[in-house]
């Protein structure tokens, strides 16, 4: 599935700023008028998997890329590769297997909301999704964007949006929550990026307009509410939707999805699923693919239970999202673009288009590679 998305740039460039090892480039192609969609090459779409409002497209592949290089942020936080601190923070702790592990103090900056401190001992380059939860600390956190952290490196000021509002007090050393939280608000991380947008998504449920007399979500705002009220005082994303009764709702509707996904994607030949394309209701509205099925497969379980979620807390429609407009959710995109790089390390891209927007991370060493291709319909 490798595509030579790093080897030209027709674009006009219009400015660079640098930041540290960052570069931020911002550029604008030229007219798309006229212009047909084009698809992406070496995907195969299958059939959706339905359950009540959600479609979801399998993307298969024929082709392999070797991803075994990359750590990922679960693997590396439970042996112990990966740490995560508060700013601030000095001091000897200690890994999941028990072996001690110096949390430097890098800076006399205080902790903060929207950063934390990482450090990856690892001997593998460690990949970031937007969205994964890192729980503990004085409040559990989200990673802001997708990017690479190599290995061996000097301490790292990490972005992040807290995802429990009302908590700011000593906790347990952070960890692997094996969570990614659901599209609404992953896209005010990945895409607003705005820290009072993602805590009313964790409050709110979805961010979708819902259509004119539409039939009440199942997991509706009144619903969360009484779940922080009675499960959640500190708006924990974690205790919200993964404990009680809405975990309960999301356990039941992430199990027949995931038996169904199951018997749609067995007997596969030459061909391995390494993404999906998602719809709600007639609504083609999320895609995340990877370069290789190992990929797809590590992030999948905590995938699916996100999209379970979003789907319950948008109105339960029986409209279905057809083939060809989840296809067509698969072509490039023309508009404006920026990036972000590390050099030897990384390159973050973002695309919008009307109300898409289209992110890409690509990996730069040992060799070119796209890990992780994030597309939306953004609702805000």
């Amino acid at each position: 599935m490798e595509r030579s998305f790093l080897n030209a740039m027709t674009s006009s460039l219009l400015g660079i700023t640098t930041l540290g090892a960052l570069a931020f480039v911002w550029v604008t192609p030229g007219s798309s008028k006229g212009t047909p969609a084009t698809p992406e090459g070496g995907w195969r779409l299958l059939d959706p998997v339905k359950h009540e409002n959600i479609s979801i497209f399998p993307v298969v592949s024929a082709s392999a890329q070797d991803t075994s290089v990359f750590l990922t942020l679960d693997e590396g936080l439970s042996s112990g590769e990966v740490l995560v601190s508060e700013q601030g923070a000095a001091g000897l702790e200690r890994t999941r297997d028990g072996r001690p592990a110096v949390i430097p103090d890098y800076n006399r900056t205080s902790a903060s909301v929207n950063q934390l401190v990482l450090v990856n001992r690892g001997k593998r380059p460690l990949l970031l999704l937007a969205g994964e939860l890192v729980s503990g600390g004085k409040q559990d956190r989200i990673i802001a964007k997708d990017r690479i952290v190599a290995p061996g490196s000097d301490p790292l000021p990490l972005d992040v949006f807290c995802v429990e509002h009302g908590r700011w007090s000593s906790g347990a050393q952070f960890s692997a929550a094996k969570t990614i939280v659901h599209p609404s608000v992953r896209e005010q991380a990945a895409i607003k990026q705005d820290q009072q947008e993602v805590w009313n998504a964790v409050a709110g449920g979805s961010t979708a307009v819902a259509p004119p007399a539409a039939p009440e979500a199942r997991l509706s705002a009144r619903a969360v509410t009484e779940a922080i009220t009675v499960e959640a005082p500190t708006q924990s994303y974690k205790n919200i939707y993964e404990k009680g009764r809405v975990g309960g709702s999301v356990d039941e509707f992430v199990d027949q999805l995931q038996k169904r996904f199951a018997r749609a994607t067995s007997g596969l030949k030459g061909e391995h699923v390494v993404g999906v394309v998602v719809a709600y209701g007639g609504e083609v509205a999320w895609s995340d693919i990877f370069a290789s099925s190992d990929l797809f497969d590590h992030y999948w379980s905590k995938l699916l239970r996100s999209y379970a979620v979003e789907a319950l807390a948008r109105p339960t429609l029986r409209e279905v999202a057809s083939s060809d407009d989840a296809r067509e959710f698969l072509r490039h995109l023309n508009g404006r673009e920026t990036q972000e790089s590390e050099p030897g390390v990384y390159r973050w891209r973002e695309t919008t288009q009307g109300n898409l927007a289209l992110i890409e991370l690509d990996a730069l060493q040992p060799k070119p590679i796209t890990l992780h291709r994030l597309l939306l319909h953004r609702t805000s």
